[in-house]
């Protein structure tokens, strides 16, 4: 099974193939080799496979907020302090199977591979799976229903100076079927 087929990232999905036999272009005649022959034409195969929409849903098609608040003592930034759950739900119906694989892409910092990069150049936001690093763009394997749980916690490069000030990162979570 091709994963690609089922990523989850919507709309309907084509797979195909152009298959030719000999010509020098499609639809073009050549002459004839030789008298009583096939006239110089060829056969064209053209394959393709139509597939569905995947079957599931990430998080009723919402975006997905992990809302660190308004109170974050920048002395206390440590890659353990201020760690959120990531709320998020799947839903899926029909699949083939429930062998899955959840990742996060988007632009990790230069000083972290598990978090991802805010508008601070010195402030990241590291990704965890039931407390362990997990790096972007790696996928975590699961059997549905039950879902990896996800932290979200800030971290700062070593020895950095945090400014105060609003911060954002940004990911998109996709799930394949395995």
């Amino acid at each position: 099974m091709n994963n690609a087929f089922y990523r989850l990232s919507g709309g309907a999905l084509l797979a195909g193939a152009i298959l030719l036999a000999a010509a020098p272009a499609i639809g073009a005649r050549l002459p004839a080799l030789r008298d009583g022959a096939d006239n110089g034409t060829v056969t064209v195969t053209i394959k393709g496979i139509l597939l569905e929409a995947p079957p599931c849903v990430i998080n009723n098609n919402q975006p997905i907020d992990v809302n660190f608040g308004d109170n974050l003592n920048i002395s206390k930034i440590d890659g353990s302090n201020f760690i959120k759950t990531v709320d998020y739900s799947l839903t899926c119906n029909g699949n083939s199977s429930n062998d899955m694989t959840l990742s996060i892409e988007g632009n990790a910092t230069d000083f972290d591979a598990a978090a991802l990069q805010t508008n601070m150049g010195d402030l990241g936001v590291e990704l965890q799976h039931d407390g362990s690093k997990v790096n972007i763009g790696e996928a975590m394997s699961f059997t549905y229903p039950t879902l990896p749980v996800l932290q979200a916690v800030p971290v700062k490069r070593t020895g950095a100076t945090l400014a105060p000030g609003e911060f954002s990162a940004g990911a998109t979570m996709v799930v394949d079927l395995q």
